[in-house]
């Protein structure tokens, strides 16, 4: 056997053959092309962008249709490595596609039934420049920053900026994988995310700033939907291990339940969760998952367990309340329709994608949502919501509209900060760009490998 050949058939090694250690972005790259090429009915690999020294940002979307959205199939996300230096997200993201996909090849109900009814989208490292210059030291925050030297969880629009009117950068001045998440957010309708860091030992929930000017004060900033935050960071802090316990780290916390309000815990302006929850109408937690920033790899396989069962029953939280269409006077699904619940008054209001879909995450309960768009009249009804997650599946409900006979309409307002709700179609350019390249690469492999054997 010649050495190329037997170098690209150790590309095809079996996919669950992943071991516990640091693996460069490189190694990463090459794992997630191995699981895309062997796996093509349940993953899709693709590129958001690129990183300030051209790295791709790569992310791999696992479900029984994963290369495009399907109407009533939640978008999920898992973000590890924004922090270079924070490295234990990368690891537990390489185990966690290799457990779905065991999982699923095994038959076993709760893969099956998680893919089945998710679009699960995992980008194992947001900062690949800044892990190829990472310390390992526990504390220290070398590597914590992109090439040019940005924190980028300081790096995105921060809706509390714009309420006070201070000056934000143009989307063009900010950093390239700042910029890449932005482009994939207004590409896919994500309902539920979590970013993975390292340091403590404790689920974040939004808000991170607050409208109390510069000077912190300790106390929550309350975000519209806090009680299901509360109720994801929870649902994350007792299925893990330990976490729930508050007090795991020497040096942070204690934390009741391991959960905290972001800005109770310290101010942090240009954050990636604020920005998801305001502009992407996504609910994005932070997730805290070692005191040391970067463990020793003896540790890995038990910070695996003590997670395993914490980040899928997370996913299974997308779950939660009620999703559906708006349909117009003619029956047709409309974007742009602004679903509100009652009580929630969200910066930037829901609103439906390019499908007429809604996606509300909520506990059970009573709720009376208010339905607009153009043309039509305002649609009022109250809804009982069961738990949806035990069934895989939120409620489903649609909303029929009614047209207004006056040709006249008066245009919605628009709050504070400005709203940007653009999408791209079919789940997006960068995506449809990448499902080619990513198809590429696996034939150009496929091609040479025949051409080795022949």
């Amino acid at each position: 056997m010649s050495s190329s050949l037997f170098l690209l058939l150790s590309l095809l090694v079996p996919t669950l053959m992943l071991e516990f250690r640091y693996h460069d972005n490189r190694e990463i790259e090459q794992y997630l092309l191995q699981v895309s090429a062997d796996n093509p009915d349940i993953t899709h690999l693709y590129s958001i962008g690129k990183s300030v020294k051209g790295q791709q940002l790569w992310v791999l979307a696992l479900g029984v249709r994963p290369r495009r959205h399907a109407v009533g199939v939640p978008e999920f996300k898992y973000v590890a490595n924004m922090h270079g230096n924070e490295v234990l997200g990368r690891v537990l993201l390489l185990q966690l596609i290799a457990e779905l996909v065991r999982g699923y090849r095994d038959n076993e109900t709760w893969s099956l039934q998680l893919l089945n009814s998710t679009r699960i989208h995992i980008l194992p490292t947001l900062n690949p420049d800044g892990f190829d210059v990472a310390d390992t030291n526990c504390l220290l925050s070398q590597g914590r920053l992109n090439h040019n030297g940005v924190d980028l969880n300081r790096g995105f629009p921060d809706a509390f900026a714009g309420l006070r009117k201070q000056q934000e950068l143009k989307e063009e001045q900010r950093e390239a994988e700042v910029r890449a998440v932005i482009g994939w957010l207004r590409s896919e309708t994500f309902v539920l995310s979590a970013n993975l860091h390292g340091g403590a030992m404790v689920a974040s929930y939004p808000y991170d700033n607050s409208d109390q000017g510069s000077v912190w004060t300790v106390s929550p900033s309350i975000a519209p939907d806090d009680d299901v935050f509360v109720h994801l960071a929870k649902a994350y802090s007792y299925n893990h291990a330990s976490m729930h316990k508050g007090n795991i780290c020497v040096d942070s916390g204690p934390f009741q339940d391991g959960i905290t309000n972001g800005y109770n815990w310290y101010k942090l302006e240009g954050g990636m969760q604020d920005y998801n929850y305001v502009w992407a109408q996504c609910l994005e937690l932070t997730l805290e998952l070692s005191c040391c920033k970067f463990p020793e790899p003896k540790e890995l396989p038990a910070l695996w367990m003590e997670n395993k069962k914490a980040l899928l029953a997370y996913i299974q939280q997308v779950h939660l309340g009620v999703k559906g269409q708006v349909f117009d006077g003619w029956g047709r699904p409309v974007q742009n329709a602004v679903v509100e619940v009652k009580g929630r008054r969200n910066m930037c209001p829901f609103r439906t994608n390019q499908h007429g879909e809604y996606y509300r995450l909520l506990l059970p309960g009573n709720y009376t949502f208010k339905v607009s768009y153009p043309g039509h009249k305002v649609l009022t009804e109250t809804l009982s919501v069961p738990y949806g997650p035990e069934k895989y599946s939120a409620m489903k409900h649609d909303f029929k509209l009614r047209r207004i006979a006056s040709t006249t309409v008066r245009a919605q307002a628009e709050p504070n900060p400005s709203c940007s709700y653009s999408l791209l179609p079919q789940g997006g350019g960068t995506a449809a760009r990448s499902a080619w390249y990513g198809l590429t690469v696996g034939f150009s492999l496929v091609t040479v490998l025949q051409s080795l054997m022949d």
